[in-house]
């Protein structure tokens, strides 16, 4: 008969004449209980169940134990919650909470736990396509994947907006293996891959997983005929807008989008013959600059073509700025008609509000843990890259239903995740109910009501 042991007892020492002790014997118990409204904002939009959908499953339904919908689900709120290794799966499996929002709280076999370990959630990210062999039996639809995100896009208006603005960005994803695909990248220095994403506002519409050999701006025309087609399959009317930084300046965009009726504002690189061109009004800048002690800037509207690589004239916008005492000119290039937008709040207005998708790169890369692509193949990074943008999806469908009327509003993913998913509970199981006895010192319980109201819940 086996012993039956205490837990270890660890001590720490007294306070006003009573000892501080702490021991791993309190039963069911979660970090994560705030992870119940993931699962409510989850089920309102089937946002799981719709990626989950994306995959082929090829083993004998009889003697499986952890369907795909459960893995997948399993793998995007364990991001959403900070666990980012596979490897954090052997204990998150007996999670109550966790289980409990994937909607299993036992498991059909005596020898299995309710959720799945490592080496399960590790046959899902290591498939090879919709092929199925005898090793990898789990596929998936990389094409149902790409629309998904933008069907999400789609489907969270209520009508059809006027304009809508599409920021493109390249970023690097550094590596620290001998993944399949890695370059060194010598803006970056050192080898990475190098992601496209492409935002609307909040929205995450493409992270797509790339070389680092390439120009920032490679494939983007492929993905934008893809997004727009989508867009413009349910919004016929909506005018768009492509932004990004200078190195989407391409011919063979900015041609794509003239021939597309798509509009586009992006930056330019600048060079002598374009910094020639604002002579006059950096001085200006520069003595405005000198009598206030202050940066000063100036604005000119230009047209302009390059020797050889445009193959027309194009409107470019100049910032002639001087601060410190040092020049800083910017130019951006645009197919907006000036009666539209002006030189300053083309720039300032427009085209500067492209910071704002740095912000949600770094949300991915820092908070969900966009870079965790450590596995060998460029396929196995690709879909673990798409399970982070899903959570980022979900987290930020959160943040836009539930967190409006709360001091989260603005709130990252990673402040999302600390003050309102990181909840300590008691979690008691009974016949009728399963109930979470939440910290009563949590700091942001009125915030956490707000939210669940918001998610079309009633307090008793």
């Amino acid at each position: 008969m086996p012993t039956e042991c205490s837990a270890p007892l660890f001590d720490f020492g007294t306070v006003e004449g009573r000892r501080i002790e702490a021991s791993f014997d309190g039963g069911r118990v979660s970090s994560d209980a705030g992870a119940v409204l993931l699962g409510r904002v989850d089920r309102a939009l089937g946002l799981v169940d719709r990626f989950a959908a994306c995959f082929v499953d090829g083993r004998n339904a009889a003697l499986i134990e952890h369907a795909v919908t459960t893995l997948v689900r399993q793998r995007v709120y364990a991001i959403a919650l900070g666990y980012e290794d596979l490897n954090d799966h052997d204990s998150l499996r007996h999670d109550p909470v966790l289980a409990a929002v994937n909607g299993k709280l036992t498991a059909g076999r005596d020898d299995c736990a309710a959720l799945a370990g490592k080496s399960t959630l590790n046959r899902l990210e290591l498939t090879r396509g919709e092929a199925l062999t005898r090793y990898h039996k789990i596929g998936h639809d990389t094409g149902a994947i790409e629309r998904l995100f933008v069907d999400v896009f789609i489907a969270a208006h209520e009508r059809a907006p006027a304009e809508i603005v599409l920021d493109l960005d390249a970023t690097d994803d550094p590596l620290h293996g001998s993944q399949e695909g890695r370059f060194f990248h010598g803006f970056y220095g050192g080898y990475c891959y190098l992601p496209l994403y492409v935002f609307c506002g909040d929205h995450l519409l493409v992270a797509k997983l790339r070389r680092s050999n390439i120009d920032a701006s490679a494939g983007a025309v492929e993905e934008m005929t893809r997004v727009v087609g989508q867009i413009r399959q349910a919004w016929p009317g909506t005018r768009i807008v492509l932004r990004a930084d200078s190195g989407f300046a391409r011919e063979a965009l900015m041609g794509w989008c003239e021939a597309n009726a798509v509009d586009y504002v992006f930056g330019l690189a600048r060079n002598a013959r374009l910094v020639e061109t604002i002579t006059a009004e950096l001085a200006a800048a520069a003595e405005a600059a000198a009598a206030s002690g202050q940066p000063a800037r100036r604005f000119k509207e230009l047209r302009y073509r390059t020797l050889d690589s445009w193959s027309c004239e194009r409107r470019v916008v100049a910032k002639a700025e001087v601060t410190r005492g040092a020049e800083n000119p910017r130019f951006v290039v645009t197919s907006l008609a000036l009666e539209r937008h002006d030189a300053r709040a083309l720039y300032e207005d427009l085209y500067c509000a492209r910071g704002e998708m740095e912000n949600k790169i770094k949300e991915c890369q820092l908070d969900l843990f966009a870079d965790r692509t450590s596995a060998a193949t460029m396929r196995a990074n690709q879909l673990r890259l798409w399970f982070a943008s899903l959570a980022h999806v979900l987290v930020a469908a959160l943040r836009r239903r539930a967190l409006a009327a709360t001091s989260l509003a603005r709130a990252t993913c990673g402040t999302i995740r600390l003050k309102l998913l990181k909840i300590g509970a008691l979690v008691r199981l009974s016949v009728r109910r399963v109930r979470l006895a939440m910290a009563s010192g949590h700091p942001h319980q009125r915030d956490w009501a707000i939210a669940y109201v918001a998610l079309g819940g009633v307090a008793r």
